[in-house]
């Protein structure tokens, strides 16, 4: 019979999260050896057309599995630091979640472990799939790493690395990433426990001359669709923005069309920029360089559809972009 030493070390783990990125990684934590002893996600807030009170993913997942909830409006509030202290966490692990303050972060023994979504310290910020997928990338990856002042800057504990093909959307990669970094969370956490942990600075893991692309939040105009750009920034622009919050671009008659995927082609009709092309089943769009065919687009005021369906109900001919 084995003694209680030989046991693998477990921690107390404070969790804080909000979406459903944030709610997986809780589900896989709490497939660990680690004790969840207290949950910290967002208020309850109106959504829908009824506006009514709606739970974050996290605080499902929490309720599903009896866990201690706090949801604080305020993050320095001291009834909440109180929470936290009863709770006695080892470590807190945060997903997904607002930027946490010193007297938060610092208040577990061990500190706080984030898990971002990229390589860093490339793609700090708040959209890092969104951006590593509109600036092309081929490969991006999650990391986990020790909160400290300056926001997604601490010591990484950990990477992983995921191809971004062609064609992906920052869906299909969100998902792939979301796969790998639930892993890589409780690895992490693991080795903190264990006390074989090498948290290395970022710069560190730079090579040389290599400059840190940003990650910042992403706005309606990020969608807007200048087409004298490369048919190859356009296609990285319409899948990076997919699904949320999407490219588009307006009719002459000043009606917005969102554009939800396209395919590069190796046709070139000439013509100036924004100059459309359509023959039975095919619209396609002269670009600054190249030309990118649309197989995906939601007219204003209408579902989403396959371009041929959106062709078969055209009533007057397309002829600019704007």
């Amino acid at each position: 019979m084995s003694s209680s030493s030989d046991a693998s070390p477990s921690l107390r783990v404070v969790f804080l999260g909000t979406p459903l990125f944030a709610a997986t990684c809780l589900e896989q934590l709490l497939k660990s050896r680690h004790e969840l002893v207290g949950v910290v996600t967002a208020p309850d807030r109106p959504a829908g057309r009824g506006r009514s009170l709606r739970a974050s993913d996290v605080k499902k997942v929490a309720l599903q599995h009896k866990l201690p909830l706090a949801q604080p409006e305020k993050l320095k509030d001291e009834t909440f630091h109180a929470q936290l202290d009863a709770w006695n966490a080892d470590l807190g692990v945060v997903v997904a979640f607002r930027m946490l303050p010193e007297v938060v972060w610092n208040r577990p023994r061990l500190g706080t472990v984030n898990l971002h979504g990229s390589l860093l310290p490339q793609y700090r910020g708040a959209a890092p799939i969104h951006w590593a997928v509109l600036n092309g990338e081929k490969t991006t990856g999650a990391s986990t790493f020790l909160l400290k002042h300056e926001i997604d800057t601490g010591h990484v504990l950990d990477r992983v690395e995921i191809p971004i093909r062609p064609d992906d959307t920052t869906g299909v990669v969100h998902d792939r990433l979301l796969e790998a970094g639930k892993h890589l969370l409780v690895r992490s956490i693991d080795a903190l426990a264990e006390g074989t942990a090498n948290p290395v600075p970022q710069e560190s893991l730079l090579e040389d001359g290599v400059v840190p692309k940003e990650a910042p939040k992403l706005f309606k105009d990020h969608g807007c669709i200048d087409w004298s750009r490369s048919a190859e920034e356009i296609h990285n622009q319409i899948r990076g923005l997919n699904p949320f919050p999407g490219a588009w671009t307006t009719l002459p008659s000043g009606d917005t069309l969102r554009v939800h995927a396209s395919e590069r082609t190796e046709s070139d009709f000439g013509g100036q920029p924004g100059t459309v092309h359509v023959s039975k089943d095919t619209l396609s769009v002269s670009c600054g360089n190249g030309t990118l065919s649309l197989t995906r687009i939601q007219p204003q005021g209408k579902p989403a559809m396959p371009i041929k369906d959106f062709l078969n109900g055209l009533r007057t001919p397309l002829r600019i972009l704007g």
